[in-house]
């Protein structure tokens, strides 16, 4: 199957090539994770201020705009196998050059620099991400909720990955130390990379020469509005997930000597990997949970808005009870963790109706294009939210984030009702 059809003589090429393209994936994301956590704790601990660890991660976040703006062109253009490795590629010397930082300076060349190699890590995930996503629609069987399960095993089993990461970079900062840590993982996925570049089966479109950059930006009213839902979905979540319960915890938690830090570290490593784990096994069965075999997309457009209704209640409540609690205490530090692990379980499944969707609405012509326009809105999403997550926290500590979360979410549910009301989705 050279060509990336779905045929049903084809399938067992194309499910090698989907195993293939999970197992890189996998890969990647398992660095990411660590990485987050390693420059997040470690710069920390530095004297940084969250303002300051929210800059690390802006341009980060900048490069996932720009490059999902291209991504889809990109792959629609050489294919989706040269975008993937170059996404890998990427990240391998992102980390190197992170291991390059010289602690003698100053914290204004130190904060430009690791924007700048942040930056790469931003650009290689998502040209990693979005071949991914894209490979699905191409590979997955049509029918029987096909898609939704293979978009959602890749998906999830990706968070279940990352949620891994965090709690290694975590652990490899407090067991190795900085360098030593993210040298070994520039090693390991350069190992990784070469294994999946020689055992990658055929199964993937090589790419047209006529592939035009303007297609890029979709006229499906549909692709357009989920897009504008994904912005505020995922800034609500990481506007207190990236810079917010992260230091509000080491605050807590620390009492600032070595153990404590040490101490600290693994704790909050521990909590965001076991959110992000969870947030990763219940995306993977969502499917299941919304018996998405037996039902029409436009039930499935239904379903997103009914979830993400449901998700904005949570940050809400979470930052009335911060705001009366009248201080850091360990009943509240128990609920915060209760209340953000169950945030994170009905948000797998927003997020999974979201993936879903986008691929349900594009057509395989098209498919690289929506997907790299869609995972754009994704990434202007998380980067307003690692902005808003710094400022939020510096101006009105842990519950102004979790406050400004659950008005973002009201905005993404303002876009699901829009769902469903223009041309009929595509295969």
């Amino acid at each position: 199957m050279s060509t990336g059809t779905n045929s049903d003589t084809a399938r067992p090429e194309g499910l090698a090539a989907y195993i293939a393209v999970t197992a890189a994936y996998w890969a990647f994301m398992l660095s990411d994770g660590a990485l987050r956590m390693l420059v997040l704790l470690h710069f920390h601990t530095l004297g940084f201020s969250p303002v300051q660890l929210a800059y690390l991660f802006v341009l980060y976040e900048i490069a996932g705009v720009v490059t999902n703006l291209s991504a889809g062109w990109l792959a629609a253009r050489f294919g989706l196998t040269s975008t993937l490795y170059a996404g890998l590629g990427i990240q391998i010397v992102a980390l190197i050059a992170l291991a390059q930082l010289n602690p003698d300076w100053s914290v204004t060349a130190s904060v430009a620099f690791v924007m700048a190699v942040q930056g790469a890590s931003g650009v290689a995930k998502d040209l990693a991400k979005m071949s991914s996503k894209s490979a699905v629609k191409l590979l997955a069987p049509k029918g029987q909720g096909g898609l939704f399960r293979w978009v959602a095993i890749l998906t999830g089993s990706k968070n279940a990955v990352k949620g891994a990461g965090f709690l290694c970079g975590a652990a490899a900062l407090g067991l190795f130390g900085f360098v030593p840590s993210v040298i070994g993982m520039a090693v390991v996925l350069a190992v990784i990379l070469i294994a999946v570049a020689l055992r990658m089966p055929s199964g993937l479109p090589r790419g047209r020469k006529d592939a035009k950059f303007r297609e890029v930006l979709s006229k499906n009213r549909d692709v357009n509005w989920l897009s504008f839902a994904r912005v505020f979905l995922f800034g609500a979540r990481d506007v207190w997930f990236v810079v917010g319960i992260p230091v509000y915890f080491y605050a807590v938690l620390s009492d600032g000597s070595e153990a404590g830090n040490r101490a600290a570290f693994f704790t909050i490593g521990t909590f965001m990997a076991l959110w992000t784990i969870l947030y990763g096994v219940v995306q993977a069965n969502a499917p299941r949970l919304l018996r998405a075999k037996d039902r029409p997309t436009a039930e499935m457009v239904r379903a997103a808005r009914i979830w993400v209704g449901a998700l904005v209640a949570i940050p809400a409540a979470l930052a009335a009870l911060v705001a009366v609690s009248g201080g850091a205490a360990p009943w509240l530090t128990v609920t915060l963790i209760i209340g953000l692990l169950l945030f994170g379980a009905i948000f797998a499944v927003n997020s999974s109706l979201h993936s879903y969707l986008i691929l349900a609405f594009t057509s395989d012509s098209r498919v690289t294009m929506d997907v790299g326009f869609y995972y754009m809105a994704n990434a202007a999403g998380r980067l307003l939210g690692t902005v808003l997550s710094g400022l939020s926290y510096q101006i009105g500590g842990v519950a102004l984030c979790l406050l400004v979360a659950a008005g973002m979410l009201a905005l993404s549910w303002l876009g699901a009702v829009k769902l469903g009301k223009g041309a009929t989705p595509a295969g």
